[in-house]
């Protein structure tokens, strides 16, 4: 290699790519910008009270997000999370209220409930059955995964009215509630599992195998299968991942508002799916981080928070969360295609 040869590839090595860079960063930068904004426009944004109402909100969409990421770095897509999460809370609060003893209690307390433990691994329970059934159907069956969720999604929203007959499972006791409205200092319960359900999915997804395999399947899932990747199983594996996710949440999401129903969860796909796109990953698999996913669930959080404190209509948020949305799968392809041209 010649002298000049060497300084031009210095040089490019060390010239900064806008398109990467704002792939990597985007959502961090407009999240600073939404605070700094909002912060502005309307005084109260910034107390600690609102703060934490934010991170409590965002709490619950962000765990189903976490084991949406896994899903989506596969190439894949979860629709029913938010079916399945208000089944989950239903089945979760059902059993804290005494259900399976002697008599269906909708609405009023069973003689006798079972400990909260009981009721949190009947509802992750249903969430894993739930997410092997799907993740079943998309490797054996080889449904496309966007046809089996979007059943799931009515599936799943069917079976918690039928459990449910349509109203709504309340009034549980405090060691219940305390999971959804505790607090640990001043940082509430539903924040702190959050953080740990991040920090773990990230350190699996950065220095494990499994980690790895995710993203070889998301990349190239035939080269990965022609590596040893175990495609198909792995594939099924991160169904029920995130069928996990969405019991806990469930049960927190129950626990929070005292009440488990089968309307909860309406259109709650709509925002983890966001979140895990804006947050920079891609949806055609192999490319993005859970960081960037709590970064995207902060984002709308703060979105949504900002706007609701300024008055603005809710139909109005959910435009600007559409267009967001259109806005980064627009840039992720741009991005896309500039690394393959590189």
């Amino acid at each position: 290699m010649t002298d000049r040869s060497r300084k031009i590839d210095a040089g490019m090595a060390g010239r900064m790519d806008p398109v990467q860079f704002l792939a990597k960063y985007a959502a961090l930068i407009f999240l600073l910008l939404l605070i700094l904004v909002f912060t502005i426009l309307e005084p109260r944004f910034l107390s600690p009270l609102n703060q934490f109402n934010i991170l409590r909100q965002v709490s619950v969409a962000g765990l189903i997000a976490v084991g949406m990421t896994f899903v989506i770095l596969t190439a894949g897509i979860d629709l029913s999370v938010g079916s399945l999460m208000a089944f989950c809370g239903l089945v979760g609060a059902y059993v804290a209220k005494g259900g399976f003893q002697d008599r269906f209690a909708i609405g009023q307390a069973a003689d006798v409930g079972y400990p909260v433990y009981l009721a949190v691994a009947a509802a992750i329970a249903v969430g894993l059955a739930g997410g092997a059934l799907q993740g079943l159907a998309v490797t054996r069956l080889k449904v496309p995964p966007f046809v089996v969720t979007l059943g799931g999604l009515t599936a799943f929203r069917g079976a918690a009215l039928l459990f449910s007959g349509g109203g709504p499972i309340s009034g549980f006791e405090s060691d219940y509630t305390w999971w959804g409205q505790g607090r640990i200092g001043i940082v509430p319960i539903p924040v702190i599992i959050f953080a740990i359900a991040a920090i773990v999915a990230h350190l699996v997804l950065t220095y494990t195998r499994f980690g790895k395999h995710i993203y070889a399947t998301g990349g190239n899932p035939k080269a990965a299968a022609l590596n040893g990747v175990p495609t198909q199983r792995l594939i099924f594996t991160v169904y029920v991942i995130s069928g996990f996710f969405c019991g806990l949440a469930g049960f927190l999401l129950s626990a929070r508002l005292n009440s488990a129903e089968a309307v909860a969860g309406l259109t709650l796909e709509l925002t983890v799916i966001a979140s895990v796109v804006i947050g920079g990953t891609s949806l055609f698999g192999g490319v993005g981080t859970v960081i960037g996913t709590v970064i995207g669930a902060l984002l709308i959080g703060v979105l949504t928070n900002g706007l609701v404190l300024l008055n603005v209509s809710s139909f109005v948020q959910q435009i600007i969360i559409g267009v967001l949305i259109v806005l980064a799968v627009a840039f992720d392809q741009y991005a896309a295609r500039r690394r393959l041209a590189q």
